[in-house]
């Protein structure tokens, strides 16, 4: 036996000893040693990996919520350059903030992500907590979030589920079955998980499973929790996007000018203009949200 897999098999020998839970039919050190061998062949070299800051951990989990990681890659890093710390971004204007996210998605994550940050600096300090339930405390940080902070900040031992480690689960544990929900799913995530050398088991899932997507297709549909994105063109989600973007670029923007953009925006594309009752319904989901001050003159919510 060579070095390498000498030395993976010792991994795979280190990881949680929780073996009631695993499928008696599935070798669990031979799961292990693959993935660990897949994964590292497929290794792929990420800014935003071992390192030891919380926050910038933080920031990119959010970012690679349904975001791909070549858009990430890069833009994390302008992120991190103009808002670097916890209390930076608390301390930023919710104008500034979602400036700087476009194109990564949901805007609501950065609003968020902004609110997480407020609590770390008024609670904490200016400290990302340590813990997966002060993690999941902050607001907008799931069990995914919470959980890839630990394992890849603090290099603890954590439940991480997300689409690729799904993806790795399913190709190889439920090559045949449909519908498979993840309380099947995570008891094995928990018993796989080693005590030591978190992070470059978690990092080995992660690009084994980016590789499988490209090689053999996205296992993780065949989960009874995939649900297929519906087009964005034409979406209520577009247009929320484009008036957000369009009183970034104008904050002083009256309520019947971003109309108008809107209107022309649409009919642009072959539809119609939207109704003013469809336009007011989005302004004040907005506004709950806290993007808008409602259904004043001035659209935008000065943060």
């Amino acid at each position: 036996m060579d070095t390498r897999r000498s030395t993976l098999k010792q991994k795979a020998a280190a990881v949680g000893s929780a073996d009631e839970t695993w499928d008696a039919a599935v070798a669990k050190d031979a799961f292990v040693e693959k993935v660990l061998l897949l994964g590292g062949a497929a290794r792929r070299v990420l800014p935003w990996r071992w390192i030891d800051d919380a926050y910038g951990v933080l920031v990119s989990e959010v970012m690679l919520q349904q975001t791909q990681v070549a858009r990430v890659d890069g833009r994390w890093q302008r992120f991190m350059a103009r808002f670097p710390t916890a209390d930076a971004l608390a301390s930023a204007s919710v104008a500034d903030v979602l400036d700087e996210w476009q194109g990564l998605g949901y805007n609501r994550r950065a609003l968020n992500l902004k609110r997480a940050a407020e609590a770390c600096a008024r609670d904490l300090g200016g400290r990302v907590p340590e813990s997966y339930e002060e993690l999941l405390a902050l607001p907008g940080v799931g069990p995914a979030t919470a959980a890839g902070v630990v394992a890849f900040a603090y290099d603890k031992p954590a439940v991480y589920l997300e689409t690729n480690v799904r993806t790795v689960f399913l190709h190889e544990l439920f090559p045949d079955e449909e519908g498979v929900r993840d309380d099947r799913i995570r008891p094995l995530v928990a018993a796989s998980c080693p005590s030591a050398g978190v992070r470059e088991w978690y990092y080995a899932l992660l690009d084994y499973g980016a590789q499988l997507k490209s090689q053999v297709g996205n296992a993780s549909r065949r989960s009874a929790h995939y649900v297929r994105q519906s087009s964005f063109e034409g979406s209520r989600r577009q247009k929320r996007a484009f008036l957000v973007r369009e009183v970034l670029a104008d904050p002083t923007a009256e309520a019947s000018a971003a109309k108008g953009l809107l209107d022309d925006f649409e009919r642009a594309r072959g539809r119609d203009a939207v109704t003013d009752d469809e336009f007011w319904s989005i302004v004040g989901e907005l506004a709950a949200e806290g993007f808008f001050a409602g259904s004043s003159a001035e659209l935008w919510k000065r943060g």
